[in-house]
């Protein structure tokens, strides 16, 4: 899963990392994406998923529903 390899060595509390996965969760399922490792565009949803929660957003919903809309995917 690219977001726990992701966030294996942040100091994050174990709370925020599973409003993060769960956002990243959300994403992919909302895309029609598989968790894939090898996945380039898994790796990119993870990476922005961070980055909004790195911002102060706590609610995986809206994490998920930022992170497709800000990187210009439709969700089906």
């Amino acid at each position: 899963m690219p977001i726990r390899r992701l966030l294996q060595d942040t100091k994050l509390e174990t709370d925020e990392i599973e409003i993060l996965t769960r956002a990243f969760d959300h994403a992919l399922h909302s895309l029609s994406l598989i968790d894939r490792r090898d996945d380039p565009l898994a790796d990119l949803v993870a990476r922005k998923v961070i980055e909004i929660g790195a911002k102060g957003v706590r609610d995986p919903a809206e994490i998920s529903r930022m992170a497709v809309k800000q990187l210009g995917l439709t969700a089906e």
